[in-house]
């Protein structure tokens, strides 16, 4: 059997299982797995990395500034946005498609073995949890940088203990996994901080802060807090994205131009900073940032400054903002809750001058559709309602409903297919208006990190998950079709 067919065999296969937002929380299942396969999450240390919104864009930074400074990393993410294989990468790269269908042969007799013990079996995440883990020991890898799937306390990931644990910024989501106060969701994440870690914490709403900052003295942790022991003290916008002064745990990094977009990833960036500084301190045996109060104190080695520079410059985090087509501009973004597409919204104004946007939305119906739906309402002049490819989309009849009651019917469409939606969308920015600057109009197709996934295949096939975008001058796509598309 050629790879690719084996490939495309083995990924129907693992997503046949329990798919990975219904959680049954406990980790017994990934516990008695990592355990007949040798406790693979113990061969090397870990930063794990949550949070509501950010996690996946700092979970690549992170592994970014590991690997200037000459380790090699594994790194896990979720979801993926067109293969299962982006998901676990070592040395930045997604590993290669014989390697991942040869790992889960080589793991699928102790996952049958848990099948059968356990009175549930593996889900779709916790299968690619083990896979993650046993890649990363038998490479091996120095560090392996681990994003949490969901929450924290039950998420899979959770079975390995972090070293440094990171706090994206909490905020509502997934309320029938996690709970429907900000309180709940911040314990559930905050279950990644572990007895004698470090906890890097993002900006957060004060009752998540106090959840955290309980959950730090609990585990007898020691905490640095964005803000307070390390902050973004200078922000400037840049071609292709912005120039950044850095605050850390050990000094001040000045001209650092890191290609994302908004002032949400250059607090990712910084977060990220700080994790790869106390991981550097934690990695050399002392304890460089515990104080008396267990609050992260000065003092230690600052971080090779050029070296900080050429890894964030390196940066790319595909789905977040990414532009895939010009003139019209065709941006892709993974925002999927009212927090994160207020942060693509207010990113979108500061960075790109569109004197027209059109929407395309798809999103899952589990999602705080209209709470979406109204922080887009303010910058787009139209909006595209469709389905992405999961099973979870909500049908773009209900969506275009939900929709028209706050965009009005004359601003909202629908299509079945997100090619369509794209199509219409393409059309409706390139009518002629007098407004208009050339150049000026442009598409957004959001709601859902699977809803950018499926752009990102229909408008950039065979481009690698880790490519740039386009640079200026890439030729027009004027005009799509379902032929272009499909």
């Amino acid at each position: 059997m050629e790879t690719g067919e084996r490939l495309r065999e083995v990924e129907r296969e693992i997503a046949a299982r329990r798919p990975e937002h219904a959680i049954s929380p406990t980790l017994d299942r990934i516990a008695m797995l990592t355990g007949l396969l040798g406790d693979p999450q113990r061969a090397c240390p870990v930063i794990h990395v949550t949070g509501t919104n950010g996690k996946t864009s700092m979970t690549r930074m992170i592994d970014a500034l590991l690997r200037e400074r000459g380790l090699r990393t594994g790194r896990f993410t979720s979801p993926h946005l067109v293969s299962m294989r982006e998901r676990i990468a070592i040395d930045g790269q997604p590993i290669g498609a014989e390697r991942f269908t040869g790992l889960y042969e080589e793991i699928l007799p102790y996952v049958r073995l848990t099948d059968e013990k356990q009175p549930v079996p593996l889900s779709f995440f916790e299968v690619l949890t083990g896979m993650a883990f046993a890649a990363f020991a038998d490479a091996p890898v120095d560090v392996a940088v681990i994003e949490v799937g969901l929450g924290g306390s039950w998420d899979a990931t959770n079975v390995a203990d972090g070293m440094v644990a990171v706090v994206g910024p909490v905020a509502m989501d997934h309320m029938n996994y996690l709970g429907d106060t900000l309180e709940e969701i911040a314990g559930e994440k905050a279950g990644i901080i572990k007895a004698g870690a470090v906890a890097i914490l993002a900006q957060q709403p004060v009752p998540a802060a106090e959840v955290l900052m309980r959950r730090v003295a609990e585990a007898g942790a020691s905490v640095a807090r964005e803000g307070i022991e390390f902050g973004v003290i200078g922000r400037e916008l840049a071609v292709g994205g912005q120039q950044l002064t850095l605050r850390g745990l050990r000094g001040t990094y000045d001209e650092v131009f890191l290609p994302l977009f908004g002032a949400y990833q250059a607090g990712n960036a910084v977060c990220s900073l700080a994790a790869v500084e106390a991981f550097a301190g934690v990695g050399g045996g002392a304890d460089p940032l515990a104080g008396a109060d267990g609050l992260a104190a000065p003092g230690g080695a600052v971080l090779d400054p050029a070296l900080v520079r050429d890894a964030f410059a390196k940066i790319s985090s595909p789905g977040r903002l990414e532009v895939l087509r010009r003139s019209p501009t065709v941006i892709a973004d993974a925002a999927h809750n009212p927090a994160g597409m207020a942060a693509t919204v207010e990113a979108l104004l500061e960075s790109f001058s569109l004197t027209r946007l059109v929407g395309v939305l798809a999103v899952s119906e589990d999602k705080d559709v209209a709470g979406l739906l109204e922080e887009l309402e303010p910058v787009l002049s139209d909006i595209v309602v469709t389905r992405n490819s999961s099973a979870r989309s909500m049908a773009p009849e209900r969506l275009a409903e939900i929709a028209a009651e706050i965009f009005g019917e004359d601003r909202t469409r629908a299509a079945d297919r997100l090619d369509d939606a794209i199509e219409i969308a393409v059309a409706i920015a390139d009518e002629p208006s007098g407004d208009d600057l050339p150049g000026g109009s442009g598409v957004l197709i959001t709601g859902s990190v699977i809803t950018a996934g499926d752009a990102r295949l229909l408008l950039a096939p065979g481009v690698p998950a880790d490519a740039p975008e386009p640079p200026a001058g890439t030729p027009a796509r004027h005009s799509f079709t379902v032929g272009d598309l499909s």
